[in-house]
């Protein structure tokens, strides 16, 4: 993208951003007006992009927002956006993290070895979602016994017994998510 592009980019941004900060302020276009000193139709104009902002109009209207120019005309900085890969292995399972925020939902891509298919229902509490990527998939629910392949979609409640792992024919790659009062990723529990 070219300078005068990226500006002119910013410069559409400017709209938006003046009517959600007031909106945000819980201000009316009335109340900014008799804040500014600048009229209401002008204000209307300038949040629906259809007057272009100049400073003259803007510096009063962001000093009543009580913000800087720099929020109105500038985009924010966007971090990257990539998840560490960083996978841990743990009872013959590799976990490979596919979100890096704390909170919920969280997701995981799951390595199974061919070996882990032995099952131990757990419960807890919280919803998953599994999604099978390779291999063959044994999910046991309840007094539901499932064989899934590769593209198969499963979601249920955790506090009902559950399991999952191979078939025995392979290992098993999926994707799986942990909503709403989750706990994080289960694994199964080591044999004694």
């Amino acid at each position: 993208m070219s300078t005068s592009q990226r500006i002119q980019t910013e410069l559409n941004q400017i709209a938006p951003r003046l009517r959600a900060a007031r909106q945000k302020k819980d201000l009316t276009l009335e109340e900014l007006a008799e804040a500014t000193g600048i009229s209401k139709s002008t204000l209307s104009r300038l949040e629906s992009g259809q007057r272009k902002p100049s400073l003259e109009i803007l510096l009063p209207v962001v000093a009543a927002l009580s913000m800087t120019l720099d929020d109105i005309v500038t985009s924010p900085r966007i971090a990257d956006p990539r998840v560490p890969q960083t996978s841990t292995r743990s009872d013959g399972r590799i976990l490979t993290p596919l979100s890096q925020h704390p909170g919920e939902p969280q997701a995981f891509k799951v390595t199974i070895a061919a070996t882990d298919r032995k099952p131990v229902l757990r419960t807890h509490g919280g919803y998953e979602w599994i999604y099978v990527l390779a291999g063959r998939l044994r999910l046991v629910l309840g007094e539901h016994d499932i064989v899934m392949g590769a593209g198969e979609a499963a979601e249920f409640d955790t506090k009902n017994p559950h399991w999952f792992g191979a078939t025995g024919a392979g290992r098993v790659e999926i994707l799986s998510m942990f909503g709403k009062q989750g706990e994080r990723i289960h694994l199964r529990a080591k044999s004694t």
